[in-house]
């Protein structure tokens, strides 16, 4: 009678029955390909002609649950090299283990430390390396490639949210600028549908950017969410002209309270904070004007001038439903992912190429992508997706001739 493993060498027994079941599945497929068992003499004249050739080195597979060692059949006299469809050539590790490495670099985990970090989870023989890493690096540089050049026609985008974040890249002492887009779909669900290099966040660089993917046939938008500063605004007019635009609250805030004395800054937030929460654009424009009296009574007139910039873009979200407001008041939904990525990239060193920055990072925003939350009221987004107008937030219906809200 076989013995009971015990809790302290569970893993390692766990992973001899894996090895043991994976060997035998190997030696499965050599019989299915010749039609005989191992050692079992051909008995049909037009059966397949080749014959096992003994075994390959032995091969370590690195699993999610550890790393075991293999042996391959070699099979001789055939036509066709024999590809095994279960442990092809030159694979070394799991789908699933490959995709956790881009979820450790977005955790912190510096390319150097995969050595050490994965040989505790996987186990000693893990054949992964930081010159492994640097592989996959350069495998995700094409990946990028395809993914930056697929076709968007099947795609329904209502919003858009735009960004940009600074890295140490190339040879230049500037950092340079990776822009990205952010698409929220007609059922709900968020998309990165855009992630290129570009000078700075310039007009030119953003309005390449929107020219690519309207050619690879992405609709135009109903609403872009972005910083004030981007030089998307001046590009948006130009590629999809019919598209709204809403400045972000957040920056706007931050904005106006540089201009207001420290000591005042925090009555000064308690006001500002009410205008993007008021009921309707009129209420926002009554409390607007509240706290710009506020301002000159303290003498702060160029603290009572911010909020006249880019006001009329700063309310447009009266015009969608009022479930999707905290969506679109600020650029959140592309600011929290990039948090991560900001505090990654700061601490780490430059990058040789500009490419080799973007791949990495393209990675991450997919580990990320995963976990999205869709929109509040997935089914108002196919509304506005159709047309639906809306009205300080509240579906805008005709009846009897005169507009009701």
């Amino acid at each position: 009678m076989p013995s009971i493993p015990t809790w302290e060498d569970l893993e390692s027994c766990l992973r001899v029955k894996i090895r043991g079941w994976l060997q035998d599945m190997l030696e499965a497929e050599v019989d299915e390909l010749l039609g005989r068992a191992k050692s079992q003499r051909r008995k049909r004249v037009d059966a397949l002609p080749g014959y096992r050739n003994g075994y390959g080195k032995p091969r370590k597979l690195t699993l999610s649950n550890g790393t075991i060692t293999l042996r391959r059949p070699r099979v001789r006299g055939l036509e066709q090299r024999f590809e095994s469809r279960l442990l092809p050539l030159f694979v070394r590790r799991s789908s699933q283990v490959d995709s956790l490495l881009p979820e450790l670099y977005l955790h912190g985990l510096a390319q150097g430390d995969f050595d050490l970090a994965l040989g505790g989870l996987l186990g000693e023989g893990a054949p992964i390396s930081a010159n492994t890493v640097a592989r996959l690096k350069e495998k995700w540089s094409t990946e990028w490639g395809e993914w930056s050049a697929r076709r968007l026609g099947e795609l329904e985008v209502v919003y858009l949210w735009v960004d940009g974040i600074f890295v140490k890249a190339g040879f230049e002492k500037e950092k340079a600028a990776v822009l990205a887009v952010m698409a929220a779909l007609s059922d709900g669900s968020k998309r990165i549908v855009a992630l290129k290099a570009g000078y700075r966040e310039s007009k030119e660089a953003w309005a390449e950017i929107l020219r690519d993917l309207r050619r690879r046939g992405m609709n135009g938008p109903r609403l872009v969410v972005g910083d004030g500063n981007l030089g998307i605004w001046s590009a948006l007019g130009e590629v999809y002209p019919e598209a709204r635009e809403q400045r972000c609250w957040n920056h706007r805030i931050v904005n106006a309270l540089d201009k207001v004395p420290k000591k005042q800054q925090a009555q000064a937030l308690v006001s500002l904070r009410q205008i993007p929460y008021a009921e309707t654009a009129a209420e926002a424009a009554r409390l607007k004007s509240k706290y710009q009296d506020w301002c000159r009574k303290k003498g702060l007139e160029e603290a009572a001038k911010v909020l006249d910039r880019d006001w009329e873009r700063r309310i447009t979200f009266y015009a969608f439903p009022k479930e999707h407001g905290q969506h679109l008041r600020a650029s959140n939904p592309i600011e929290s992912p990039f948090s991560a990525l900001r505090l990654r990239t700061d601490a780490a060193r430059r990058f040789k190429k500009i490419r080799n920055a973007l791949a990495v990072i393209w990675k991450m925003m997919l580990v990320a992508e995963r976990r999205f939350r869709r929109l509040h009221a997935p089914e108002l987004v196919r509304e506005v997706y159709q047309g639906v107008r809306y009205v300080d937030e509240v579906k805008f219906v005709e009846r009897s001739g005169r507009a009701v809200a």
